[in-house]
């Protein structure tokens, strides 16, 4: 396991995407969000290559959790 205060500030930044991706589709699958949820999260997002990352790790959950 690496230590993750080792790692750079841009892939920290992008391991919290994932996980924001991850929590998201998980709050609209189970009725805790609604769908407007993944644009408000996606339009906060300055970076346009951080903005394809999270919105490529919502479409990535949304077919595991079964949204699709």
């Amino acid at each position: 396991m690496q230590n993750l205060s080792l790692l750079s500030q841009t892939e920290r930044n992008r391991i919290e995407l994932d996980k924001q991706a991850a929590y998201t589709v998980w709050k609209v699958k189970n009725a805790k969000a609604g769908y407007e949820a993944f644009a408000e999260l996606s339009n906060n997002i300055s970076d346009d290559d951080d903005r394809d990352l999270f919105e490529r790790a919502v479409s990535k959950y949304k077919v595991l959790m079964g949204m699709k």
